[in-house]
């Protein structure tokens, strides 16, 4: 019984999430930004785009058309 208590203590430290990333957090402001008809841009947007959020934490921008 006791290697099931360390495989789940195990799993659990696995699964948490590194701090800095927020690694779901940014995967659901990508889809978020796809399903308001939205891309993503690393730098920033296109002169015929206008911003309407972002896509991760880290600074990019979720571009629309105007």
């Amino acid at each position: 019984m006791r290697v099931y208590y360390l495989l789940l203590a195990l799993l659990f430290l696995f699964l948490l999430p590194v701090s800095g990333t927020g690694g779901i957090i940014n995967i659901i402001q990508r889809y978020y930004c796809k399903i308001r008809g939205g891309r993503c841009a690393l730098f920033g947007c296109l002169s015929w785009e206008i911003p309407s959020g972002r896509c991760s934490n880290s600074g990019r921008k979720c571009c629309r058309k105007k």
